[in-house]
């Protein structure tokens, strides 16, 4: 059975987030989504916080001959995640996920170039990041955008979700500073199931999200 679905679609989950998120405003923080699905989510977070928006780029790595599975993940700045409980279960050799690591890395660099442009990661240094996403389920991706995100500086990590399970918010509130999820589920089967929309996100989408972001943040400063 099914349950109820909490949500109508990513903006709407987004824009309830950010109703919890509000006390992060005067803090001046800077939002990142994980792309593609963190996107849409935290377009709505930055737009009602007044923050900037940019993307923590992270690749899931797929078991070989289930690549649904994730037994780890590649995070810009290369930081890596392997779920070595999953590894050592279905038998994989640590020269087998070296080389399905490198090939998500060269993922991981095409889009940095594609959703940035040439553009520089923004400097997390001593700044409140609030990292979101669309769900976490077993929360390897976010688990490498969070470390990266460590290893650049930031000075305060909130992960936002509107959905995840238990289990995982729980082992990422030990990498994270806080982490603040909307429905949080025992079982969680598939993310996708608390949306009554939850069409997959594109490359291009991202990339509009992105555009209008900036550009709604260059009209807000040329006002007096």
């Amino acid at each position: 059975m099914f349950p109820r679905r909490l949500f109508r679609d990513r903006s709407e989950a987004g824009r309830e987030l950010a109703h919890r998120l509000l006390r992060y405003r005067a803090a001046a923080p800077i939002v990142l989504a994980l792309p593609r699905g963190g996107v849409p989510v935290a377009f709505e977070v930055a737009r009602e916080l007044g923050a900037p928006l940019d993307v923590c780029v992270v690749r899931k790595i797929g078991a070989p001959f289930q690549p649904e599975l994730g037994i780890g993940a590649v995070a810009e700045d290369g930081a890596v995640y392997v779920d070595r409980e999953t590894v050592d279960l279905i038998g994989m050799d640590e020269e087998e996920v070296a080389r399905l690591a490198v090939q998500k890395r060269a993922e991981v660099d095409e889009r940095v170039r594609r959703f940035r442009r040439g553009a520089p990661p923004p400097d997390v240094r001593g700044r409140v990041v609030i990292l979101v996403d669309d769900g976490i389920a077993t929360g390897g991706t976010a688990r490498a955008a969070l470390q990266t995100l460590r290893m650049r500086g930031a000075g305060r990590i909130v992960l936002a979700v509107p959905v995840g399970a238990t289990d995982s918010l729980d082992d990422l509130a030990l990498i994270a500073d806080e982490v603040v999820c909307l429905a949080p589920q025992p079982s969680l089967i598939a993310v996708g199931i608390w949306y009554d929309d939850f069409r997959p996100t594109t490359d291009d989408d991202v990339v509009e999200l992105l555009d209008r972001a900036r550009s709604d943040a260059g009209t807000d400063a040329m006002r007096p």
